[in-house]
């Protein structure tokens, strides 16, 4: 497509000091890149369009990991008494 309207990684290097000179860098232009960066975020990391079971799993062990962690003193005192 044309320069300016690639993104920044999407640039050659060779064309990057035009791809500069193509920005604008006004304050409306610079509040318009911020705008539509946050919703490229949202919509890629936010707002995911589907769902599935390792997004419940990964809760599920990190709860699990989370309370071995608060418990392991307890833990490994009834290690102990139980190998005696």
């Amino acid at each position: 497509g044309p320069l300016s309207e690639q993104r920044l990684m999407d640039v050659r290097l060779g064309h990057l000091p035009m791809w500069l000179a193509i920005c604008d860098f006004s304050p409306q232009g610079l509040l318009g890149g911020v705008q539509k960066a946050w919703s490229s975020y949202y919509n890629k990391y936010i707002n995911v369009k589907r769902g599935g079971p390792a997004g419940i799993s990964m809760l599920l062990a990190g709860y699990c990991l989370l309370s071995y962690g608060w418990n392991y003193q307890h833990i490994s005192k009834i290690s102990f008494l139980v190998s005696m």
